[in-house]
C-alpha cells in the first residue's frame, strides 16, 4: 500500500511519478477516491482507484505486473502535497496611525493637530509639534504631491503590468482620464510605488507546499557586459507549485553555482523556515550544488533535487515556464532593459502584481498570495488600497 511507503525517490516509478505531477494538468480529481491520470505516450488517461489502503490503475503496468506504478504515485504526491499545505491567519497589522505619533523632525511626542489640508486625493490630517514648530502630515495618503489622481496612477500601474507599453498607457490617460502625461512620469509612478508596496509585503510569510519549481529565462538588457557579443542577463524564478505563489526572482549576468544559491536564499528568506521536500529544475548543472550548499541536512527528510529531462524526451517544468511566459510578454513590449538594476526592478513589480493583485485561473480566482493563507482583504480597487496601506505603515515606522 502506498500510505506505507517512504518517499525516497529511489524507485524509477517514484522518480516519472514526480515527473507527472510536476507537469500541469496532468491528474484530474474525479471525487475522493477517483482519479484520472493522463498518459505519458498518447491522449489516452488511467483511473486511478483508491479502496480502502490500496490502490489500483488501469495502466499496463499495474495490471500485468501488480506493481505500484507511476501514475499511483503521482496521485500520491499529489495528495501529500495538498495535505502538506499549512493555511495560517497572518496576524493582523495595525495601519491606524497613532494620535501621539512622534515629529518627524525632532521624534516629539508633544504634538497637537494643526488643521485638515483638501486635495483631489481626500482629507490629510496636520499635525504640528509643540516643540520645534515643525508641521507635518499625520495620515499619509500614498499619493500626495502628485498632480494626477488616485485613480489614473492606479490605472496607469494596472496597464502596464498587465503588458500595455508606456505610450499606450499615456494615450489611454488622456483619452479617458483627460490627463496629460508623459513617459518618464508613468515610469517614475512604477518605480516609486513598487518599491513602497515592496516594503509593507514583505513583513507577510506565505504558507508554501512542499514542492517549489525553478527555471531560469534570457532577458535582453542594453546596458551591460556583453557575453559572446549580445547584452543579456538571465532572470531566475523560484514557483511553490501548490499555491502558484512566486517565493523568488533574481536577475543575474550569469547562471554560475553563486547565481542560482542566490534565488535560493531569497526564497529562503521568503519561507521563513520552511523547506521543500523536492526542488524541481531543468538541466542545469548549477542546481545540484546550489540546492546542496543551502539546503542539505544531515537528517532525514532532505530536500530531494528532481531535474527534469528536455520537452523532447517527455517533461517538462512548464509550471514555472508559463509564469516565464507572462514575463516575457512584458519585455517584449518594453523592447528590452537599460540595465539589471531597471531590470530587477520591473522583475520586482512583476513578481508582486502575480502574487497579490492578479487572480489565477487555477487558483479558481484567487490570487497566489490568498492561497498561500495571505489574504489582505484589498477590495475592488487592489492597487489603490495597497499603496495607502504602504504608505501608512512606513509613516507609522
Amino acid at each position: 500500500m502506498v500510505e506505507a511507503m517512504a518517499v525516497t525517490l529511489e524507485s524509477p516509478r517514484e522518480l516519472r511519478g514526480l515527473e507527472i505531477l510536476a507537469k500541469e494538468d496532468q491528474i484530474q480529481r474525479i471525487d475522493a477516491d477517483n482519479y484520472s491520470v493522463k498518459s505519458q505516450n498518447g491522449n489516452d488517461s488511467y483511473l486511478v482507484v483508491r479502496k480502502g489502503k490500496e490502490w489500483t490503475c488501469e495502466c499496463p503496468d499495474h495490471k500485468h505486473r501488480g506493481t505500484v506504478c507511476k501514475h499511483i504515485w503521482s496521485v500520491y504526491f499529489s495528495l501529500n502535497l495538498r495535505q502538506r499545505v499549512v493555511t495560517r491567519v497572518q496576524p493582523a497589522i495595525d495601519l491606524t496611525p497613532s494620535s501621539k505619533d512622534a515629529c518627524e523632525n525632532c521624534g516629539s511626542l508633544n504634538i497637537t493637530p494643526y488643521g485638515i489640508r483638501h486635495n483631489i486625493h481626500g482629507d490629510v490630517q496636520r499635525v504640528r509639534c509643540r516643540d520645534c514648530g515643525h508641521r507635518f502630515s499625520q495620515n499619509e495618503t500614498g499619493f500626495e504631491k502628485i498632480k494626477a489622481t488616485p485613480k489614473a496612477i492606479t490605472s496607469a500601474l494596472d496597464c502596464y503590468f498587465s503588458g500595455m507599453s508606456q505610450r499606450k498607457i499615456v494615450n489611454h490617460l488622456k483619452t479617458v482620464e483627460g490627463i496629460t502625461v508623459t513617459q518618464p512620469c508613468v515610469l517614475k509612478w512604477i518605480r516609486k510605488y513598487i518599491e513602497l508596496m515592496k516594503g509593507y509585503l514583505e513583513k507577510f510569510t506565505p504558507q508554501l507546499g512542499n514542492m517549489w519549481h525553478s527555471d531560469e529565462m534570457m532577458i535582453n538588457v542594453r546596458k551591460t557586459e556583453k557575453i559572446d557579443g549580445e547584452n543579456y542577463s538571465w532572470a531566475w524564478n523560484l514557483l511553490d507549485h501548490e499555491t502558484r505563489f512566486l517565493i523568488a526572482s533574481e536577475v543575474t549576468k550569469h547562471r554560475y553555482i553563486e547565481d542560482a544559491r542566490s534565488v535560493l536564499q531569497k526564497a529562503k528568506d521568503v519561507a521563513n523556515g520552511q523547506r521543500p521536500d523536492f526542488i524541481v529544475t531543468d538541466k542545469l548543472p548549477a542546481y545540484k550544488q546550489a540546492i546542496t550548499s543551502e539546503f542539505y541536512t544531515i537528517r532525514k527528510p532532505r530536500t530531494e533535487h528532481v531535474k527534469l529531462k528536455n520537452i523532447r524526451e517527455g517533461t517538462n517544468n512548464n509550471i514555472v515556464e508559463r509564469l516565464n511566459g507572462t514575463v516575457r510578454e512584458r519585455l517584449k513590449v518594453m523592447r528590452g532593459l537599460d540595465h539589471d538594476e531597471s531590470a530587477q526592478k520591473i522583475i520586482d513589480g512583476k513578481k508582486l502584481y502575480y502574487n497579490y493583485l492578479r487572480p489565477h485561473q487555477a487558483l479558481n480566482g484567487l490570487t497566489p498570495a490568498e492561497k498561500a493563507g495571505i489574504d489582505l482583504k484589498l477590495g475592488e480597487n487592489r492597487w489603490d488600497t495597497l499603496i495607502r496601506r504602504s504608505a501608512q505603515l512606513n509613516r507609522c515606522n
